[in-house]
Formats: structure tokens, sequence, C-alpha cells
């Protein structure tokens, strides 16, 4: 391609610039052959003239265009050149805020100076298992190639971080590190990733310092390596150390610091356990004031040494080990603050024995004062005869000093080097390693020395490996795709390596200048003139003698000799060393017996702790004076650098390369000199270079054809060969066949053709654009003119039409005018008519009413003629027919009175028979032997008590009935007096009675009075809720002005408190969660202990046990009750009396507490008073029956109390009574009984030849059933009776012992209430009447049971009259009680009086306070006092159940008991043999098992059962199953049982799950069967709130004897750990799928569009052929899970929540890869997004799960794909994405729209004034620091109550499930 093709008009260029570095200029003309220069145009509109040399190819870089600006990779741009690089990092870092660009295999990363959002755990897991070109350039990127290729390739690994002093390597080595940590974390508990990270506070604390560069610079390298084992599992690290910068000890340049430990040991010396370091503040001290800064802003010396020390401790070191350290650290400190004295020779010097720093250095380092005081200041020189001491000059014995404080240093370094990888060593085997190299950059400085010289060296190397391996990567991408390879020139750094380290190299003529005895640095910078002159990398400066330049492959370096020598020799004299070794600390002294020369040896930290190697003399030992280390400082770089290339070599280097953007630590400000200078230092554009060199632009057949299939033509498309079509068209394209290669897979092509393929696609599009815009405008003309011509005719219509219409309106007015008169003249004619005819009506009328009436009045006579007649007629014939009537009755008795007699003579005849009363007998024994058995089963169940009670009654009415009868008898017979006895006794009843009735009618004149009194009280409540509504209407015209404001803060509260549950249940399950994980985590290390510990003879010990033994001893039975008051006071005593001063509620409660037990004891001590009363007016009248019977009554008011305690006594009384009552009935049958037989007898003797009638017999036999009958109702009556009567004499001799309780309650026994006196009196008619009615029964009563009735009667008499006088009492207490209350209403109404007569007086403000504080305490008292009533209830409801249970379980106990000894008795008196037939009974819902068959159960139920054997069942059977079991062991109340039925139950399934931890099928049946469990142990527990929905056979299949409420709570976290497992199964199946099918799957088939890509689209982490999924992969895995938890029965609202937390993943990895993807942020995606969630939500319709909130949690998602296809350029638009987005984050919103990047030239980029102006209008947004979602967040889970429609007896259990041993109850 021509020159005159690329530069053409409107062509953009690059032009060097001196400040900008390059500039932007475009062609105003186009260039033609041999012009000289090229007219430009400016971005400042100047014009330049550019002269340019097209022979010597000296012409301005093309400039990529504006679709390519931005990338993620700088190798994708189609122009490979500095400008380019340096405006892609410039946009990406300015406009976008992106730190990170690849450039091919490097990383480059620019020091933003300021913390970003992106280092979090759900970034760092966001990018884990991602391809490195997928996803945003990012550090966590690289080192998840680094992880993947290590896991797939099995080859070790190394990331290489490099840059200036400042550019961030530490910040990025870090991350790196805190990545491998978090996502290889250690499999066991050693925390292995966690010392990791702590090993790096301690080196920045002992190896960084503060530079003019950097605040937290490293003076040293480092090589981390990390180790894995074959699940890639981090077991332990390995750290090597370069070059430790010892001359910063002694010495800092202006405004910098020494090492932070120093600052931080000065800054934590207060503290007590550093008092013996004798340290103050750092500018007292030499060596740590040097640099004249000793602070760092924003860093706090004391906190980072804190975390310095935890680092410490948690790598092992001991605490004594810490304080030696600390030691040496203020020794050195000390050491550097000597003073020292030259003497006036000059040739020596001295120390002051005060001094206290000297001491000081000697006391911490534990070593005589004396020798060092003396070798600081003398020297031993030894020669072959002789040994002399020589004293020291004032400069030798400074450097001396220095020397040895360096060299202290240096050997303390090493030591904590060591330390640390002794930590951090594992004793596992390693299979695979990460290294990190942490190393200087590449370095120049103004002056520059021996330091420097070694870090350019070092960085020479890496640049030569680095060199080689990008060709090499080059070379086998060119061999994988078949093209033919051709050699690329690449810079080659060795000449430069060989200057340095080969023979007579600059390093090896320094070692042997050192060797010299008077060697010095200009000697030796004349050897390097002499030898090195020629060499093309060394020059000799003009001006300096002193100085050389080696010519570097980023820069000329010249340094600068003076020092080499000293700084490479790194002397230290024997004499001190040796003073050290005899230190008294042992850790003082090991750190210089590793040397294992006698001569000091000069450490650098990573002789020993990296390469391993030592070096030793191959001569005999030999004590040489003045000496330095046998082996240089150069020298052991230079070893140990060739270590490191050896293992970078020999592993996968991945490349970071740090850059600083600006040198004054500016956020976000961009210097091009300073990026330039570092991007030629780091070989950035080396890597570009070696790219432009070859074939950069690398596109698949697939992507090329889809972004140039708009060059194509019809006729090539019709072939279906992509590859052959994309030939065709290069070919047709592109002339030149150099400038593209066909590779197998890819399209290779030179730099700069994509942008003319760019150039070419943009004309095409641009041809068609013109093309569309020539027809839209000529249609829009066609549609004007036509809009125009159908105007006109319209126009023209509509006047026609207004002539038209006026026309017609004067017409119609004309015709309207006529009608008019027509009507007018007819109406005048039709009301004289009316007229007329109306008077004509009413004359008519008046005359016909006249004779009708007339009429009436005739037929109105005549009717009542009719009925009088009638009447009399009808009262004569009754007359009449009742004459006839009495005389018939008269001879009808007559008659009867004549047949009875007969009848009865006939029945006396047949009574005194033989036969009959041989049957009699007969039946007479059946009856005896009947009535036995009522005596034996007097105790059996509720329904034969009651018949007895019934037949009972009934006796009783008979005996009644014969009693009379007797007594009528006995009137015939006895004498008059006995008549007037009874008469009189009559007498006396009857005037009791009247005493009664007019104590009544007192009782009503006292309810009368009552009634006025409640009158009044009403009265008073009127006039005090007049006063309340005054009070009220006030209250409430104050609330108006404040309802607004009270019902917002409302519903915020309402929210707020909505949003702490939601938070509250959340935490909680979390909790549960991570106790699961805990748990399975102390399984896995038992298992390992184990495992470990097994041998062949395997024994079982404790660990072979369930370790769920201990989590579910539960207790079967909950039995906790708490007082209302107890507990106030309780939980005062329990949280101190300071803090239950806070509680206001507490407070209140225990004040109104005490006000009521003060009105307690007043009422108690006027009643004690009255009692005192009453008893000296019973002394001193006396103790008549009325005043005992009311005694009495009071008694019994009293013993109302005792609740519990009287009916337990009651109940006592009433079984002896009716054990003594039943035992006198049975005497009194068999005397009967035997009476009976004897008159039978004797009536058969007399009448033996008489026959009596069969009819006479049966008559006989019913009447005897009746009476016995009548006797047993009666003599129930009697007993209740008694009862009762003992009872309140019980009850009255019980109130003289014992207080009375006032607020208790009492009843009868087998009665709720006292039986009122109407009621008695009205028993008593009744049994009167029943007398009179019945007939003689005399034969019957010969044991005497009249006078049994009388005394009962009387005594029933004494009853009535005691329950009146009673109620008399209770009148009198109630009135009082009203009393009271009208004084207290009085007392209360004066109160508020008098308040709001205050209140009056008081301003408007103070009203409404005074009012408000006023309600608060009103509506505060009422919130007690409800409380403390529901508390009380609650309180009383436990206790009733509690003795519900109690008394229920008695009962079972005694009818089983009653049961066993009824069976024993009836087998004893059995005397033959009987076959007894069992009837069959139905199925109860309880399975019976033995004990030892419950390892069986849930081996075959729960172990051992898989879902699929139950397909056809009942869903959730095994819930039913066990619910069922554990129902008879709560029949057979086994507590036992149930406990270990229901913990085997839980540990079962907890091993399933473990086993199936990746099942989701598996997890869902147990998680459905373990919610149904949970809704059975509910819904069958006998909890009215569970049972509303229970039908009366389901109530019947309630537990009786246990509470399962905390085995309930097991089973619910068991099911939230189910949940939250099924809820990770299925994100692990689903996860793998989002981000192809949402993001990357084309729904829209054509819709997206390919850009260029770069290297990494072609990273080795990338396997060819992965799976890419689409929309409809993710619809049939959710329509499996849907149909998976449908058909095992789980409920509809868990899996609701399935749904909403399956969906919110969704949204939460799509929005993450959206966030963290610039490919992905575009137009085209917004609509496939949108596309993908509508298919979503029509899927959740579908399925009827919209219901869910899933929709709700793909609101952010949806927001975002909106976002990307809003408009973004006016300030509108910014409005309507603010007001759009608010579910969208601030960050998140910025971030998209930084991302977000144009297909195509004719899309607009987002400016970077829109971007600030939604910054400026979302600035009022409190929104998360967070970027990116959680995408592990989950949501509560909540387990609605669905209890089950099923009874437990319709259960039919399957053959499939071996559980025959189960048998039905």
């Amino acid at each position: 391609m021509s020159y005159s093709e690329l530069y053409s008009r409107y062509t953009r260029v690059w032009i060097p610039d001196p400040d900008e570095v390059w500039r932007s200029a475009e062609l105003t003309k186009d260039y033609k052959e041999g012009d000289k220069s090229l007219q430009l145009r400016l971005e400042d509109d100047t014009i330049r003239e550019y002269p340019i040399d097209v022979q010597a190819n000296q012409v301005p870089f093309l400039r990529n265009p504006d679709i390519l600006v931005g990338e993620n990779d700088l190798t994708a741009l189609s122009h490979l050149h500095e400008p380019a690089v340096l405006h892609n990092l410039k946009v990406r870092f300015l406009e976008s805020n992106h730190i990170y660009t690849y450039c091919g295999i490097v990383l480059v990363a620019i020091n933003p100076y300021e913390q970003l959002p992106i280092y979090g755990q759900d970034v760092i897991y966001a990018y884990s298992g991602q391809n490195m070109g997928d996803m945003d350039p990012h550090i966590f990127a690289v080192a998840e190639e680094a992880y993947k290729q290590m896991a797939r390739d099995e080859k070790n690994q190394s990331i290489i971080v490099s840059g200036e002093s400042g550019a961030g390597k530490t910040v990025s080595a870090k991350y790196a590190m805190r990545y491998f940590a978090t996502v290889g974390g250690s499999a066991s508990d050693t925390n292995i990733e966690e010392k990791v990270l702590a090993s790096s506070p301690i080196m920045e604390a002992i190896g960084n310092a503060k530079t003019t560069r950097n605040d937290n610079s490293s003076r040293f390298g480092k090589y981390i390596e990390i180790g894995f084992d074959k699940k890639y599992h981090i077991i332990g690290a390995n750290m090597r150390t370069y070059l430790l910068e010892k001359s910063r000890v002694v010495f800092q340049a202006e405004d910098e610091r020494n090492y932070h430990i120093f600052y931080q040991l000065c800054a934590a010396a207060s503290l007590p356990e550093f008092k013996e370091l004798a340290l103050t503040c750092a500018e007292d001290f030499f060596y740590t004031s040097h640099g004249g800064s000793t602070a760092i802003e924003g860093v706090d010396d004391a906190e980072d040494f804190e975390k310095t020390r935890q680092a410490f401790t948690l790598l092992g070191v001991r605490e004594s080990h810490q304080i030696s350290i600390f030691k040496i650290i203020a020794s050195i400190l000390h050491l550097g603050s000597v003073e020292i004295q030259a003497e006036r020779d000059g040739d020596s010097c001295s120390i002051p024995p005060e001094d206290e720093h000297l001491s000081d250095f000697c006391r911490l380092l534990g070593i005589e004062h004396s020798q060092m005081e003396h070798w600081l200041c003398h020297r031993k020189l030894v020669t072959t005869s002789e040994t002399y001491v020589k004293t020291m000059s004032l400069q030798q014995v400074v450097n001396a000093r220095d020397a040895l404080a360096k060299h202290i240093y240096a050997q303390l370094f090493s030591w904590i080097v060591d330390h640390i990888n002794k930590a951090l060593h594992t004793s596992l085997k390693q299979h695979s390693f990460i290294g990190v190299l942490d190393i200087y950059g590449f370095e120049t400085f103004e002056i520059n020395s021996f330091e420097q010289f070694c870090i350019n060296y070092a960085n020479e190397k890496l640049q030569q490996q680095f060199n080689s391996h990008v060709f090499k990567l080059e070379q086998e991408e060119y061999m994988k795709e078949q093209i033919p390879w051709t050699l690329i020139d690449f810079y080659d750094n060795q000449p430069c390596i060989d200057l340095i380290e080969a023979k007579l190299g600059i390093l090896d003529l320094l070692d042997e200048e050192c060797k010299v005895p008077k060697g010095t640095d200009q000697n030796w910078a004349q050897k390097l003139y002499e030898r090195h002159s020629s060499c093309q990398h060394f020059q000799k400066p003009r001006m300096s003698n002193t100085s050389f330049i080696v010519i570097h492959f980023a820069d000329k370096v010249e340094y600068l000799s003076d020092g080499f020598l000293e700084k490479n020799r790194d002397t230290v004299y024997e004499e001190q060393i040796n003073i050290l070794k005899a230190s008294k600390f042992p850790l003082v002294a090991d750190l210089f017996h590793d040397d294992k020369d006698s001569v000091p040896a000069t450490n650098t930290a990573k002789s020993r702790s990296s390469s391993k190697i030592h070096v030793r003399s191959s001569r005999p030992l030999m004590k040489v004076a003045n000496k330095e280390h046998k082996k240089s400082v150069g020298y052991q770089f230079r070893t140990s650098l060739n270590l490191l290339m050896e293992t970078l070599n020999a592993t996968t280097p991945h490349y970071v390369r740090c850059i600083k953007p600006n040198d004054e630590k500016l956020p976000f400000h961009f210097d091009p000199k300073r990026a330039v200078q570092q991007l030629r230092a780091c070989g950035v554009l080396e890597t570009i270079r070696i790219s432009a060199a070859g074939y950069p632009s690398r596109w698949t057949y697939h992507d090329f054809f889809n972004r140039y299939r708009v060059l194509m033509k019809k006729r090539e498309l019709a072939n279906t060969d992509k590859k052959s079509i994309c030939k065709s068209v290069l070919e047709s394209l592109i002339k030149d066949p150099d400038k593209f290669q066909f590779g197998r897979t890819k399209i290779f092509f030179r730099a700069g053709q994509v942008a003319y393929l760019e150039k070419l696609r943009a004309d095409k599009f641009r041809e068609a654009t013109i093309m569309i815009q020539k027809t839209v405008r000529g249609w829009l003309q066609k549609v004007k003119y036509r809009r125009l011509k159908t105007a006109t005719l319209t126009l023209q219509r509509f006047h026609r039409g207004y002539l038209a219409r006026r026309l017609a309106e004067h017409l119609r007015r004309t015709r309207a005018a006529i009608v008019f008169q027509k009507q007018y003249r007819m109406q005048r004619a039709r009301l004289a008519y009316r007229r007329v005819c109306s008077a004509a009506v009413i004359i008519q009328s008046f005359t016909r009413a006249m004779f009708v009436r007339r009429n009436y009045r005739q037929v109105l006579r005549e009717h009542k003629a009719a009925i009088i007649q009638k009447y009399a007629r009808g009262w004569m014939a009754r007359r009449h027919f009742q004459r006839q009537r009495d005389a018939a009755i008269v001879i009808q008795c007559a008659f009867r009175r004549l047949k009875a007699k007969q009848e009865l003579k006939a029945l006396k005849i047949e009574a005194r028979s033989a036969e009959h009363l041989k049957r009699l007998n007969v039946g007479m024994e059946n009856k005896v032997v009947q009535l036995q058995r009522k005596i034996d089963d007097q105790n059996k169940e509720f329904k034969t008590l009651s018949e007895q009670l019934s037949a009972v009654t009934s006796t009783h009415a008979m005996e009644v009935e014969k009693l009379k009868k007797e007594l009528a008898h006995y009137q015939q017979n006895q004498e008059a007096d006995t008549s007037m006895q009874l008469q009189e006794e009559v007498q006396s009843l009857r005037c009791e009675l009247q005493k009664a009735q007019s104590e009544r009618r007192v009782l009503e004149d006292a309810h009368k009075e009552n009634g006025e009194l409640r009158k009044r009280v009403a009265d008073l409540e009127h006039e005090n809720a007049l006063l309340k509504d005054e009070k009220e209407h006030l209250n409430n015209q104050i609330l108006r002005q404040l309802k607004a404001e009270s019902s917002q803060s409302s519903v915020e509260e309402n929210l707020q408190m909505k949003k702490e549950l939601e938070e509250e249940r959340s935490r909680y399950q979390n909790l549960v969660k991570e106790y699961s994980q805990l748990e399975q985590r102390y399984e896995n290390l038992r298992d390992e202990v184990t495992i470990l510990k097994q041998t062949p003879g395997h024994r079982k010990n404790p660990s072979n046990q369930s370790s769920l033994e201990s989590d579910s001893n539960y207790p079967s039975i909950s039995t906790s009750e708490i007082g209302d008051t107890e507990d106030a006071l309780q939980q005062v005593e329990d949280i101190g009396v300071e803090k239950a001063a806070m509680d206001m509620t507490v407070f209140l409660k225990l004040q109104k507490r005490v006000r009521e037990l003060e009105q307690e004891r007043k009422k108690l001590q006027v009643q004690l008073e009255k009692e005192h009363q009453d008893s000296k007016k019973g002394q001193g009248v006396g103790s008549s029956p009325h005043d005992q019977w009311g005694r009495l009554s009071v008694a019994l008011v009293e013993q109302q109390n005792n609740g519990i305690d009287v009916d337990q006594d009651a109940d006592l009384a009433y079984n002896s009574l009716k054990r003594q009552e039943l035992e006198s009935e049975n005497k009194k049958l068999k005397n009967d009984l035997n009476e009976l037989r004897k008159a039978v007898a004797d009536q058969a003797m007399q009448d033996n030849s008489t026959h009596s009638s069969p009819d006479s017999y049966s008559l006989l036999l019913n009447q005897l059933k009746l009476a016995n009958e009548e006797l047993e109702v009666r003599k129930e009556e009697v007993l209740i009776l008694r009862t009762q009567i003992v009872n309140a004499d019980q009850r009255r001799l019980a109130g003289k012992a014992t207080e009375p309780n006032i607020n208790a309650r009492t009843s009868w026994p087998n009665s709720e209430k006292h039986v009122d006196q109407e009621d008695a009196i009205e028993a008593y008619h009744g049994v009167c009447q029943t007398n009179s009615q019945t007939e003689d029964w005399g034969h019957l009563n010969e044991d005497g049971e009249l006078g049994l009735a009388y005394q009962g009667l009387k005594q029933v008499a004494r009853l009535l009259e005691a329950q009146l006088q009673a109620q008399s009492l209770e009148h009198e207490e109630e009135v009082e009680r009203l009393k009271a209350q009208v004084e207290a209403l009085k007392e209360e109404m004066d109160k508020q009086q008098q308040t709001f007569c205050q209140t009056l007086l008081l301003s408007p403000e103070a009203q409404v306070e005074f009012g408000v504080q006023q309600e608060i305490s009103r509506l505060t008292n009422e919130n007690l006092d409800f409380k403390e009533l529901v508390e009380k209830l609650e309180k009383n409801e436990r206790k009733l159940k509690k003795q519900l249970k109690i008394y229920m379980k008695k009962v079972q106990d005694l009818e089983a008991a009653q049961a066993l000894a009824q069976s024993d008795r009836r087998h004893h008196e059995l005397t033959r043999q009987v076959t007894v037939q069992r009837k069959e009974k139905d199925f109860q819902g309880m399975l019976e098992y033995h004990k030892e068959d419950e390892a069986i159960l849930i081996r075959n139920l729960v172990t051992d059962l898989k879902p699929q054997t139950l397909s056809g069942t009942v869903p959730c059977l095994p819930a039913y199953i066990l619910y069922m079991c554990i129902r008879h062991a709560d029949y057979t109340n086994d507590d036992l049982k149930v406990h270990s039925l229901l913990s085997s139950t839980i540990n079962g399934i907890k091993k399933v799950l473990k086993k199936h931890n990746d099942d989701f099928e598996m997890t869902s049946f147990w998680l459905s069967n373990t919610c149904r469990f949970l809704h059975c142990l509910k819904q069958y527990s006998g909890d009215e709130g569970f049972m509303t929905q229970n039908t009366a056979k389901q109530n019947e299949h309630c537990l009786k004897n246990f509470d399962l409420t905390e085995y309930r709570q097991v089973l619910s976290d068991l099911s939230i750990q189910i949940y939250q497992q099924l809820i990770k199964i299925a994100e692990g199946l689903l996860q793998p799928m989002i981000v192809s099918a949402m993001l990357e799957n084309e729904s829209i088939q054509g819709l997206s569009g390919v850009r260029p890509t770069g290297y990494r689209k072609r990273s080795s982490s990338m396997v060819d052929g992965e799976n890419s999924y689409c929309l409809e992969a993710i619809i049939r895995q959710m329509n499996s899970f849907h149909t998976v938890m449908c058909d095992q029965g789980l409920d509809p609202e868990i899996i609701l929540q399935v749904f909403k937390q399956l969906f919110y993943m969704i949204n939460a990895v799509t929005l993450n890869n959206l966030l963290l993807r610039k490919d992905a942020c575009s137009w085209s995606t917004g609509m496939q997004l949108r596309y993908n969630i509508s298919q979503l939500e029509e899927w959740l319709r579908g399925k009827n799960l919209h219901q869910s909130g899933a929709v709700q949690t793909m609101e952010p998602l949806i927001q975002a794909a909106q976002l990307l296809q809003l408009k973004k350029k006016s300030h509108e638009d910014a409005e309507a994405i603010c007001s759009l987005c608010t579910s969208l984050s601030t960050q998140q919103i910025v971030k998209i729209l930084n991302l977000y990047t144009p297909l195509n030239e004719f899309e607009e980029r987002v400016t970077v004034s829109f971007i600030r102006t939604i910054q400026a209008q979302l600035q009022e947004r409190n929104d998360p620091q967070q970027l990116l979602l959680d995408s592990k967040h989950m949501f509560p889970v909540l387990f609605p109550f669905n209890p089950s429609s099923l009874t437990m007896d319709s259960i039919h259990i399957p053959a499939c499930l071996n559980l025959e041993f189960l048998n039905q109850v």
C-alpha cells in the first residue's frame, strides 16, 4: 500500500512534542509523491508544516481508528507504536479510570494513588475460574491464569512484578498472594494462607522505607514460592530475598526515612514491656533523623507496630524472641548515637565513659562494655611474625561503627527471613508452586552508586529472559497455526550482560581491585576505561574521571565509582564480631555463629535464605586481620541472580509491569514523559516492537466473517465455507500477499491492515448511509407534497360544507317558527277543553260516592246481626255437650274402678303362685350378678360412670315415691302427736323459707341501692367522659399538626423493622450455615484422625462414634415457666442495678407492681379487721344454727381461693362417699333379695294350689326393674348433696387455719359454678312433685330410706340458706368495691381537673408538651396492664396445659392398671375355658417396632433409601412413617425411645447429605421430607395454633405425653442447612452456564458485532472447544429443578424461595461480569440482555412462579441493560438515567458508562463530562462502596406451616421399603 493511499486528507497522525511527547494532528490535504512535507492541523486548529523523508522512512505515525482506542489489550491496536500505546493507556487511565491494561503477555498496572474498590472478596470470586481474555485486565486475572495453568499443565508458575519505586510493585504482589490464599486456601486447619499473608507486615516493617518517590518503598527484592499439593491447596511457602539496602540503616537522603521498624519501635517505647529498651522519640537518634522526616502523613507507626507484633505471633515467633528482636533493633539505634571524640593527634579517638547509648547497646546485646568500648576505637593488624593493635581515626571509627550496625541489621534480617520460612515450611510433599517475584525496577538518578548498578544488572537479566519468552511464544503461535516462520529481529542485551558479568567484566575487575591492598575507586575506574573503552555498551564521561556510563536496554546510566569498593567489600572487623559471639543472649550469639568461617562474613539476606550455598575457602583456614569476606557482595549477588534465573526459566512466567504516572503522587494524574520513560524501561515497548515485526493482528475466520461481511459480494456469500470466503475477499481487498497469512484457525495481519479494513468498512457504511439518506429525503419530500395537497383539498371541502350548512340552518329556522306557532295554538285549545272535562268528572265522582256509602251501611248492619246469632247458637250447643260429657266421665270412672279391683285381685293371686316365685328368683339372681359387676366396674370409663349416675337418679326418684306412700301409711296408723310433730317440722321449714324470702327481698333492696350507686357512677363516668372528650379534642388538634410527620415516620419505622427482621433472620441462618460448615469440618478432621490412628486390628474408639449424638441430646418435655413480676426482679438481679436503671419498661413494671401490692395489703388489712369483728360478735351472741350456717357460708366464700387444692379434696371426698354408698346399696339389695325370697317361699306354702298367670309375673318383674333404676338415680342425687355438704364443712375447717386467697376461684365437684337458690328450690319442688305422682312402692322401702331422704332435704335447705348468706356478703363486698371505685374516680377526676387548670395556665407549646407527656404515661400504664394480663393468661395456660397432661397421664395409668387388675380377676373367676374372639380394630396410625430394630429402620428409611424407590407413592412418605413411629413411642410414654429415634433420624439425614453433597435430587428429597416431618410435629403437637385446619380424625393422632418443641427447632435448623446445600448444588450447576448464556450467546442472531481482539483472547488458559451455553440450557436446567421439587412434594413456598435465590445468583453473576468486561458493555449487549430477561420472565409466568419475587431480584440487571441502550449526551439524558437506575449504585452506573464501548465508528463514546454530570447528580445517594454484587449472598429462608390433609391411618407402606418388622397398631 503506497504512502499516497495511507496519508490522504483527513488522516490523523502522531507527531513528536517536547511537552506531551506525542501530539495528534490531521492532514489537511493529500500527500503526493515527491512532497517534502505534510500539511497538518493540530487539535487546537493551528496549521503546521511537518517535514518528512520517505526514503529514510521518516514519516509520522498513523493514528488508530476511534473504535480501537481504549482497548483492553494493546496488541489489539492496528497501528502498534509508542504513541498509540501511550494514548491508549492515557485514555483508559484518565477517562475510564482503568489502571490495568494488557500488552500481550504483560499486565501494565498504573498506580492510581487512590484506594479503589476492586480488590474485595467478591471481585476475587468473580475472576475465579474465568478465562483471562474474558474479563477486564486485573492482577487477579493474571493470578487466575497462573493458577489455572499450574493445575492444567502441572507446571510451576512465576509472576514477575517489576517497576520503579512507588509504582505499586509491593501492593500488586500482595494482591496476587491474597488471591492465591483465597482461591487455593489450605484444606487443613494450619491456616497456612493466613501465615503467608502475615509475612507481608513483617517484611514491610524490616525491609520497606520511605523514599522521595514512595512512602512504602521495598528496599530489597523477594521471591516467594507458594507451594500447593495435588489438590492445589496451599501447603506452605518459602521466601528468598535479594540485595537488602544496608546503607539505609546508617544514612538516609533528604526527606527519606530509615526502615519502618525503627520508627514503629520508637512509637511504642512508652509501653511497659519496652521500658528497658531506653528508647525515646525517633528525632533523638542519629540513625533515624538523617532525612529530617520522621513521620509519614496518614500512617500511624504505633498501629503498624501492633500489626507487626500480631504477625510475629501468628507465625509462631515466641514472645521472648520478639523481645530479643526488638532489643537488637533498639541496640542499633543506641549504637548510632554513641558519641565518639577525636584525640588531639587526630590518629586516635575515644568514647566517654559516661556515654549512656554505649551502655544501653552493651546491655541490650548482653556483651561486655569495656571490650566493645576498646575495639570500637582500635583495630588489630596481623602479620606473619607478630600482631599489632592500632588506633583508628575518627572517620575510621565512624565507618567501623556503621559497618557493624549494617552487619547486625543484615544478620537480623536474615534470621527473621529464615524463621518466616520455617513457619511457612510444611512436611507434606509439594506438588507444584507459584512464585511471586517482587523486585526493583530499572533505576536512574542524578547520582547512581553500587546499589543502582546491581539493580540495573538484575533488570538486564530479567529483560533478556522476558525477550526470549516473548519470542518463544510468538514462535509457538506461528507453528501452531502453520504459518511460515520468518526470523524476527529483536533487541538482544547479551553484550551488555557480558560487559557486567563476563571474565574481566565490571564485576570481575571490581573484585580484583578489592583484593589489592591499596586499591581505590579511582584506580578501578581507570582499569574500566582501559579495558572496555571499545565496548559499544560502555562510555566514559567527558567531564569526569571517576564515573562511567553503561548503555542499558532502557537508557544510558552514569555511575559514580566512589564507594563501590567499600560497598563491595562490606568490611566488618573480626574483634567486634567476636564480642557479639560471646553475648550472654542466645539469639544474639546465634546470629553470628551461623558464619562457618572464623573471619566475619559479609551477609546479605539472600546468601542463606535463597541459594542455600555455603562458600568455603579452598585453602587451609588462616586468620587474616582487617580483611573483608572471602566472597564479595557483587559475587554473591551474581550467584543468587543466576539461581533466580534458573528458577524462572524452569517455570512459566507471567509479567506485571507497574507504572508510576507522576512523581507528585497525585490521584489519576498522568505525566506522559514519566510514563514513556518507564514503558521503555520495563520492556512494554519491546513487546510491541516484537509483535509489530510479525503479524500482530489476528482474527478467527468466524469473527472476520461476521465483522467484514459487508465488504463481501452476494455471490461470495453463496458459498457455505467461511474460510474460502475470507480468503477470496482478502485477496480482492489487499493486493500485497505479504500483508496477511492464512493460518489453521486464524488470519494473521501485518500492522496497519486491520485499520485499512476498518477504513474500507467505514467507507462501505458511509456509501450505504448516503444512499439511505438520499432515499429517505426523497420520500420525505413526497410525503410533504402529499400532505400539502391533502390539506388544500380539506380546506376546500370544509369551506363548501360551511356554506351548505348555513343555508340548511336558515331553512330549519323558518320551519321551526311555523311549528312553534302551531304548537302554541294547539296548547291553548287543549287547556280550555281540559278545564271543562275536569269539572264534569268531579261532579260525577261525588255523586257516585254518595250512592256507594249508602249501600255499604246496609250491608254492614246485616253482617253484624248474623255474627250475634252465630255466637248465641254456639254457646247453647257447647253447654249441652259439656253436660253429656260429664255424665259419661262418671260412668267411665265407676266402670274402670270395678275393672281395676278385679285386676288387682288377679295379680295378688298370681303373685302367690310357685312358678312365678321361681321365675322371680332367677331374675333376682341375675340382678345380683349385674349389681356385683356394677360395683366391680365403678372406676371404668367415663361413659359407664355416666350410665350409673343416671340409674341412681332414677332409683332415687322411685325411692322417694315409696317413702311418700309409707309416710301416708304412717299418718293413718300412728297417733295424732306424731302428725303434729311432722306438721311442726313442716311449719319450721316454711318459716325458714319465709326468712330466706325476706332476706332475698333485703338483697333485692340492696341491689336497687346498688343500681342507684351504679347510676351515680355512670353519671360521674359521663362527666369524666366529657372531660376526656375535651382533652381528646385538644390532643387531636395537636396531633393533626404532627400527623403527616408521624405517619411518614411510622412507615419508615415499619420498613426499618422489617429490614431488621430480615437481617436478623439472615444472620441466624448464616450462623446455622457456619455451624454446619464447622460441623462438617470437625467430621473431616475426625475422619482424618481415624485414618491416621487406624491399625489392622481396628478398635472402636470415641472418634468412630457419631459426633452428632451430643448435638441431638435434647430434653423430651419442655417444663419452663416464668412469672411476670418475678421475671422483672430476676432480670434486674441478672443485668445489674445500673444497667437495669436504663430499662424504662422494667422500671415502670416494678413501680406498677409495688402499687398493686400496696392495694392488696390494704384490702387484706380491711378484711382482717372485719373477721375480727365477726369473731367477736359470734363469741358474744352465741352459736345458733342460723349463725353456724352463716359462718359456714362465709367459710365457703373464703374457700373459693384454693382452686386446685379444693378440686383435689372434692374428688377424694366424692370417691370415698361414692364407695360407701355403693357398699350400702349392695347390702340393701342383698337384704331385699333375702326378704323377697322369704316372701316368695311363704306365699308358695300358703297358696300351693293356686296358679299365677304370665302377665302378672312380667308385670311384677318390670315394676322391680323400674324401682331399681329409680333407686339408683335418687341415690346418686343424695350422694352429690352429701358430697357438697362434706366439702363445705371441710372448707369451713380449712378456712380457720389458712388465710383466704382473694384472687383464686374454686368450683363444686362435678360442677362449674354454685347452685343458685332458685335452682335448689326448683329441685326440691321437683322432688315433691315426683313423690306426689308415684304409686305406692312401700314394699321396696324396708331399709329406712325415708329418713335418709328427709335428712338430705334438710341439708338442702341449710345449703340454700348458706348460699343466700354468701350472696348477701358478695353483694356487700360488691357495693364496697363500687364505692371504692367511685372514690378513686373522684380522686382521678380531681387530679385531671387540677391538671387541666394548670395546663390552661401554661403556654401553648408547654400545653402540647404536657399533654403529650400525660398521654405517653397513660398509654405506658395501659400497655403494662395489657402486658401483665397477657403474661398472666399465658402463665395460666401453660400451667393448665401441664396439669392436663399430668391428669391425662394419671388417668391412662389408672385405666391400664384397672384393665390389668380386671383381667386378672376375670381370669380367676372363670371356672371353665372359654374361647374369646378378638374383634377386628381399625388401624390407629401408629407403627410399633422393637428397640433393636431401630438401626434397620434408619438404614432402610434414611441412609440407604433412594428417591426413585418412592416415585409412585405418597410424597414425603418417610416423614409420615417416622412420625407414626414417634407417635407410638409417645403413646407408650417411652421418652428414651423418642429421643433415640429422633437423634438417629437427624444423624442419618446428615450422613446422607454429606455423602450426596452434589446430588440435587437427593438433597431436594430430604428437604421435602424434613419439612414434612417438621410440619407433622407441629400439626399433631396439640397446640391449638397448629390445629385449626385439622379434622376430628387428625386431632385423634396428636401427641399426648411429650412436648417436642426443642426437636422442632433442631429440625428447623437442619432444614435450613439442607436448603443451603440445595442452593449451593443448584448454583454450582447453573453458574458455568450464566455468562455464556446471558452475555455471550447470540439470542438475537446478527445483533452483536465483533471487535478486534488482542493476545489475551488467544491466552493459553483457553481450551479449544470449550462449552458454550445458550439460554435454553438454563431454562432446561431450571425446568429439571422445578420438576424434581414438585414431584417430591416440596412446599410451594420453598420452591418460590429457591427460584428467587437462583434468579438473584443469575443477576449477580451476569451483572458482575458485565461490570468487569469492557467488550460486553455495548448497545447490542443491552438488547440481548433484555431479550434474555424477558424469556426468563416468561418462564416464571409459565410455571406460576412470578409471585416469588425473582423478577425483583433481576431489577439491577434490567436497569443495567436499559442503561446500555439509553441516550448518553445531554443533561436531560443524565436526569433520565438517574431516575431510572435506582437499583444500581453510583459506582456501578459510572463503571458501566466508563466501560461502554461502541461497536462501530457511528456510535459515540460516553464523554467524561457526561460521566461527571452523572456523578454530581448522584452525590446525594448513600450507596454502599461495593462495586460488585455479592453472588454468595443468600436470602433468609422461611418455612411456612403447611398441614397435611392425609390422616395417618390412610397411609400405606410399600413392600419395597423392607419394613416388615413395623407393626400397625
